[in-house]
């Protein structure tokens, strides 16, 4: 089984070394999804320590996203308020148990996640489709 553990290490490594700006945006996405969801789980056992280290590191996703917006583009000054709020109703959550917060700032990253998806796909087919310059 640890061998197991450190290919899969080395897989996750490797995942992220390799990827794309695009594609590290979307792990970014996926992965403050899965602490959001680690800590409803928490909330629910009533484990407080466990929720708040999971939502520490979804705080720490949306922090990273919100330092890696280029002020030159008009996207940042839609993107920042929403990442702002989103950042609001995780320690809102945090410091009140409150999964109605969770389940608000986990679709607004859902919804994030699935426009950049989306953006990353239609990237993808304007750089490769036939006769598309390289």
């Amino acid at each position: 089984m640890a061998a197991y553990g450190q290919a899969y290490q080395a897989y996750q490594q490797n995942s992220v070394s390799t990827a794309s700006p695009g594609e590290l945006t979307l792990q970014l996405y996926n992965g403050c999804i899965k602490f959001i969801k680690l800590a409803k789980t928490a909330i629910e056992k009533e484990d407080f320590q466990s929720k708040n280290e999971q939502l520490q590191k979804s705080q720490n996703i949306i922090a990273e996203l919100m330092v890696t917006l280029n002020p030159d583009y008009e996207i940042t000054n839609q993107l920042m308020p929403l990442y702002d709020y989103i950042n609001y109703c995780l320690r809102e959550a945090n410091i009140h148990n409150d999964v109605a917060k969770l389940d608000e700032a986990q679709k607004m990253v859902e919804q994030l996640r699935d426009t950049w998806k989306e953006a990353i796909k239609l990237d993808r087919q304007n750089k490769y489709a036939p006769g598309a310059k390289a």
